[in-house]
C-alpha cells in the first residue's frame, strides 16, 4: 500500500499536468482570441474608478497566485530535503521511480538527484503558469461585471437632474445610451466567459477530478508515515498546495456567479421608472435575459463554486476513509 500510494499521487501529479499543458498549447488559438476580446474596445476603462477595479481585482488574482506558488515551491524543497533527513543512513532519490542511474555511487546519483528536483521545480512553475492564466481571466470578468454595475450608478433621475423639456430629452437620450452600452459589455462577458469555458473547461474537470485521488493518497500517505519526518510535512505541504488550487477554482467562479446575480438587482435599482418606453423596454428585456447567470463549469458539467469545492472533499475524505480501512485491515 505505501509503494503504491507513494507512486499514486505523483502519477496523478504528473498525468494531470501532461494533459494540461498539451491542452494549452493545441488551444493556442483560442488563448490568442481571449487576449483579443479582453483589449477589445467595450473592455477599455472609461474612468479612474473602472481603472481602480480592474487593479483590485488584479492584486486579489495575484495574492491567490503568489500563496499557491509559495505553498508548491515549499512542497518541492521539502521533498528535496527527504533523502537528506529520513534516509540519511544510505542514499536514496527524492522519489520513487525508475532511474538509469543508480543512487550508490557517485556522480550517477548527483546527477540523478539533480534530475528530479530540476523536473518537479519545473513541473510546479507549469502547473502553475497554466492555472494563474485561466483563473486570470476569470476575475477579468469579474471586475468587468463590476464596471456594468458601476456604469449603471451613472444613470440619471430624470426629472430632478433637468428643469426643461429639452435637457429632460437630453438625459433620456444619454440614460438610453448608457443602457445599451452595460448590454453590449454584458453581452461581450458572456461571450468572453464562455469562450475561456470552451478553451480550459477540459483541463479544469480533469483537474477537479484528479484532485479527488490525489487528496486521497496524500491522506493515506500521512496516515502511514511518521509523524515527525521531513516527508510527513511535505505531504502535508502538498495537500495544502492542492486544496489551494482546488479553492482558487471554485472560488474564482463562484464569485463570477454571484456578480452576474447581483447585476439583475443592480438594473432594477436604476431610476427606470423616469425614462422613457425604449429605456424600459430594453431594460425589461436585459433583466429576463439575466435571469440565467454567468456560470463557469468544468468539463461544461461541474459549476466551480463554493457548494463544489465543499462537495469534493466529501468525496475526497470518504474515498480516503475506504484506503485506510483498508491499509489497516
Amino acid at each position: 500500500i505505501d509503494a503504491v500510494s507513494e507512486a499514486s499521487y505523483l502519477l496523478f501529479t504528473q498525468a494531470s499536468l501532461c494533459y494540461k499543458s498539451t491542452a494549452f498549447m493545441v488551444n493556442k488559438q483560442s488563448l490568442l482570441e481571449l487576449l483579443e476580446i479582453m483589449d477589445c474596445e467595450i473592455f477599455e476603462p472609461k474612468s479612474a474608478e473602472h481603472e481602480k477595479i480592474l487593479a483590485a481585482q488584479a492584486r486579489k488574482i495575484k495574492r491567490l497566485c503568489l500563496f499557491f506558488l509559495t505553498s508548491a515551491t515549499t512542497t518541492c524543497t521539502l521533498w528535496a530535503m527527504i533523502p537528506l533527513f529520513d534516509a540519511a543512513s544510505k542514499r536514496s532519490f527524492p522519489f520513487r521511480i525508475w532511474m538509469p542511474v543508480t543512487p550508490l555511487k557517485s556522480p550517477d546519483y548527483e546527477l540523478g538527484y539533480l534530475y528530479q528536483m530540476v523536473s518537479i521545480y519545473i513541473s510546479a512553475f507549469l502547473f502553475i503558469s497554466v492555472d494563474s492564466v485561466a483563473v486570470s481571466m476569470i476575475m477579468f470578468g469579474c471586475a468587468q461585471l463590476e464596471i456594468i454595475m458601476d456604469k449603471i450608478q451613472k444613470i440619471k433621475y430624470v426629472f430632478e437632474s433637468a428643469d426643461s423639456e429639452e435637457g429632460r430629452r437630453n438625459i433620456i437620450k444619454t440614460n438610453n445610451e448608457f443602457l445599451v452600452e452595460c448590454i453590449k459589455q454584458h453581452q461581450t462577458v458572456e461571450r468572453f466567459i464562455q469562450l475561456c469555458e470552451d478553451t480550459y473547461h477540459a483541463n479544469i474537470f480533469f483537474q477537479l477530478t484528479g484532485t479527488v485521488a490525489i487528496i486521497c493518497n496524500i491522506g493515506l500517505r500521512i496516515s502511514i508515515v511518521e509523524p515527525n519526518s521531513v516527508q510527513f510535512f511535505s505531504m502535508l505541504n502538498y495537500m495544502v498546495t492542492m486544496l489551494s488550487q482546488l479553492f482558487l477554482y471554485c472560488w474564482c467562479g463562484h464569485e463570477l456567479t454571484i456578480r452576474s446575480e447581483n447585476l439583475r438587482e443592480w438594473l432594477y435599482q436604476c431610476p427606470w421608472y423616469e425614462q422613457d418606453t425604449k429605456f424600459k423596454r430594453a431594460l425589461f428585456i436585459a433583466m429576463e435575459r439575466m435571469k440565467k447567470p454567468i456560470i463557469f463549469k468544468a468539463g461544461h458539467y461541474i459549476s466551480l463554486s463554493r457548494p463544489t469545492f465543499v462537495a469534493i472533499l466529501r468525496c475526497s475524505y470518504s474515498y480516503f476513509a475506504v484506503l485506510n480501512r483498508v491499509n489497516t485491515e
